[in-house]
């Protein structure tokens, strides 16, 4: 929860509601051709600026929002895309899922397992102006042909890079750890609604890393993933205290 006065309850939602939409947006935000395709996200922009400046917060400059827990969850879900699934059959490919995350009628949902946010001013000097994490230890999906299981889990969510990181393992034996196995473009990001106590946003669209191509290539003997691959669309739901 923020850290506010207990006699300005308004301003600590107010400020929550910021904190944790500047976040989300941080995490799936994305720029736009003339053509309408999404391209780097536009957060990136700011952590070169913050690599430039020295990659560290003034200490005269205070965060106007800090959650510093989110172990109260609640999950991110990809709403599989038809091409993704098109994809999986062409190849031969099964999709499941590792430890605690489900798949229903064509939906993904890892538990929110715990990470951080810091929001800061966007008009003012610090940059990245939404640091921190979105954990989902434990959990993951499969993707299985023959004999041949690759498992992608304890995903990490960067609003810095807009990028998900993640464990990757063929047949069991670890062939990565903490690599950016899928990109996350807000071309379609609707905007944040409240559900009860818990921040929703959804709309932004998920794609295969162009790293995650190639181990997926060669653990299955292939060429035909690409980067940028189309897996779907997600909706976080954060909660808020």
């Amino acid at each position: 929860m923020l850290r506010t006065p207990r006699s300005s309850a308004t301003t600590a939602l107010g400020l929550l509601t910021a904190g944790v939409l500047a976040f989300s947006l941080a995490a799936c935000s994305s720029t736009s051709d003339s053509s309408g395709h999404n391209t780097a996200p536009v957060h990136r922009e700011n952590a070169e600026r913050a690599d430039e400046a020295s990659g560290e917060s003034s200490p005269a400059e205070s965060p106007l929002a800090t959650i510093p827990a989110l172990t109260d969850g609640v999950d991110t879900q990809v709403t599989v895309d038809e091409g993704f699934v098109e994809a999986l059959t062409t190849l031969g490919l099964t999709p499941g899922t590792v430890g605690s995350a489900s798949f229903t009628d064509g939906v993904f949902a890892f538990p929110i397992t715990g990470g951080n946010v810091t929001y800061f001013d966007p008009e003012g000097e610090v940059r990245p102006y939404v640091q921190g994490e979105i954990q989902h230890d434990g959990s993951g999906i499969s993707l299985t042909a023959g004999e041949t299981v690759v498992e992608l889990s304890n995903f990490d969510i960067d609003p810095g890079t807009s990028e998900l990181y993640g464990d990757v393992s063929v047949d069991g034996t670890v062939a990565a750890m903490h690599v950016v196995v899928f990109d996350l473009w807000g071309g379609t990001l609707e905007p944040l609604r409240t559900e009860g106590t818990n921040a929703v946003l959804e709309g932004t669209t998920v794609h295969v890393s162009d790293g995650a191509a190639e181990l997926l290539n060669e653990a299955f003997g292939t060429q035909q993933v690409e980067g940028g691959l189309l897996v779907g669309e997600a909706k976080i739901t954060v909660a808020t205290e």
